[in-house]
């Protein structure tokens, strides 16, 4: 059985690792979309579906992607969470080597470089190490709006091959926060989450059907700048995790501290173990290749 020509197991698989991205810092839900093959129609079912163009192959297909991404999403936020908040500088370092090695899939789609693509990694690198740089000097504490932002970014994320939307999240200061309100719904305190999930939700809604349509267009008609821009969001968006940090509440400061060289030394192998990871997803995708 098919989907919007999609193979069923397929569009779950995909599904399932989106979810999971738009979990852990570093990978992209678009990356994970393009390595079993379903980025292309996920992307032409969304354009359908935000333009009132209502294929039921078309709906069939976002309703099996975006049905078991939430079901890996509220099945592992509480876990994640944990992780993040207990063994901090272990998961950082994870995230570092699983964002790096996102690199070379975005790179073999925008060569051969041109001064565009260097002019776009520029601008891209900028905008991050400046969000890095504002996470670093104050907290993130920015109310209903800020939230919404953070739904739009992580909404985004899941068009763009390359950016993850975790880790937009957690520059934003509410990685945390989001993952704490979805496993709240998962025990069925609603009451409590509402507050965060509710202008999250609006983010989404925005971001899938404003965010993602410029993106697409942009991708289409400026790919070089774009994929140059999103080279360059890679490189910057390890200055925003690194490992070497206390756990504080959100919205606060970050606290940095001095490692061991037994720190220094496994979460330089735990870099390499996230690298090579995504590096041996990416050889999965046939799309990007093309």
């Amino acid at each position: 059985m098919q989907t919007q020509g999609v193979p069923v197991a397929r569009g779950a698989l995909g599904g399932i690792l989106m979810g999971l991205a738009n979990l852990v810092p570093g990978i992209s839900g678009g990356t994970m979309l393009l390595a079993t093959g379903v980025y292309t129609r996920f992307i032409e079912a969304v354009a359908e579906i935000t333009t009132l163009k209502l294929r039921v192959r078309s709906v069939l297909l976002l309703v099996l992607v975006g049905g078991t991404a939430l079901a890996a999403i509220a099945l592992l936020a509480g876990p994640i969470k944990a992780l993040v908040e207990n063994h901090r500088w272990v998961m950082y370092s994870l995230f570092i080597g699983l964002t790096l090695g996102g690199i070379p899939l975005v790179w073999r789609r925008a060569r051969p470089a041109t001064p565009t693509v260097w002019l776009g990694a520029l601008a891209g690198f900028c905008a991050m190490a400046l969000m890095a740089f504002a996470r670093t000097t104050g907290g993130a504490d920015g109310g209903w709006v800020l939230l919404v932002v953070a739904g739009i970014a992580g909404a985004s994320a899941m068009i763009l091959p390359g950016v993850s939307g975790a880790y937009l999240l957690l520059v934003l200061g509410q990685y945390e926060v989001i993952l704490g309100a979805v496993d709240q719904c998962k025990h069925g305190k609603f009451g409590d989450a509402l507050p965060v999930m509710v202008p999250v939700a609006v983010g989404v809604v925005v971001g899938i059907a404003g965010v993602s349509n410029l993106m697409r267009w942009a991708l289409k008609h400026r790919e070089k700048a774009t994929l140059g821009a999103l080279l360059g969001l890679l490189l910057g968006s390890v200055l925003g995790i690194w490992p070497f940090q206390e756990a504080v509440e959100a919205g606060q400061p970050r606290v940095f501290f001095a490692p061991t060289l037994g720190q220094v030394a496994a979460a330089l192998g735990l870099v390499a173990l996230g690298f090579g990871a995504t590096v041996l997803i990416g050889r999965l995708d046939r799309e990007g290749r093309r």
